[in-house]
């Protein structure tokens, strides 16, 4: 029997599994390779598409099942083909769209579009990452319309993250899910969409219960995975929604919080 007290240990991506260099310190991916070798899983759960994460699955070895695009994307990373996929309803996200800047005026918007290869297209006036991470500009609002997508990216010029989910969750709440992910990343998605609901599925491939599941996250879109896992681990970088329903906080992810908290738990 496994000493280690869980079967599955999920983590996000950026804030949490990554530092700001988009790196994975040695000593987080020892601890983790020290949790499979007790027995657990380890499956990554991001809001990052399949084209945004494969690349770093790939650096870390990983073959295992992930969950992207804030749950919409069951991918299997060692055979790099989809195993689920949902889409966004695209008439459903325009008629939220025109609600939300009835609201609180023109938003900059950009688009992720589905599939192993799908481009993310970035609009006028929306504020990109700094990064490696690719995107098609576009000047035609047409162009995100054309072909299926995940889920579309949202930004205000004055409204802060945090204000702009508010309102925009309070509008069309009865038609999409909106999510805040990360600075400057709030996302419209297939309503009931969430990381939870990809994590499930993912856990159900690999025969593993929730209550076998230990969740790190530090943005609002990991409260549903720390609502379905048994033990949420917030980290010491989280935003403070997310704090609030953590088991627990550990320290930053430039600290290594994954590390320490697996560490604890393979030496109890």
């Amino acid at each position: 029997m496994s000493p280690f007290p869980f079967r599955l240990v999920a983590t996000d991506l950026d804030g949490t599994l990554l530092r700001a260099d988009e790196s994975v310190s040695e000593r987080t991916r020892d601890a983790l390779a020290a949790v499979t070798a007790a027995g657990a899983a380890h499956i990554v759960v991001t809001g990052r598409a399949v084209p945004w994460t494969r690349h770093i699955l790939d650096d870390l070895g990983y073959e295992g099942i992930a969950v992207c695009g804030q749950g919409a994307q069951v991918y299997h990373a060692g055979e790099h083909r989809l195993l689920t996929s949902l889409t966004l309803d695209r008439q459903l996200a325009g008629l939220a769209l025109s609600k939300i800047e009835a609201e609180v005026g023109p938003l900059a918007l950009a688009a992720s579009r589905d599939g192993l290869d799908g481009e993310v297209l970035m609009g006028p006036g929306y504020q990109a990452h700094e990064g490696p991470l690719p995107y098609v500009p576009y000047e035609d609002p047409a162009e995100v319309w054309s072909a299926p997508l995940t889920k579309l990216y949202i930004q205000h010029p004055t409204l802060s993250d945090d204000e702009l989910t508010r309102i925009a969750r309070g509008t069309v709440g009865g038609l999409v899910d909106v999510v805040m992910a990360g600075p400057g990343i709030v996302e419209i998605l297939p309503l009931g969409l969430s990381k939870a609901t990809g994590l499930s599925l993912a856990a159900r491939r690999l025969g593993v219960k929730a209550a076998e599941t230990i969740a790190f996250g530090d943005m609002p879109n990991d409260i549903p995975m720390f609502g379905w896992a048994a033990h949420g681990v917030a980290m010491g970088n989280a935003h403070e929604e997310l704090r609030a329903v953590a088991d627990e906080v550990t320290v930053s992810n430039e600290e290594d919080g994954i590390a320490v908290v697996l560490e604890r738990l393979l030496s109890a």
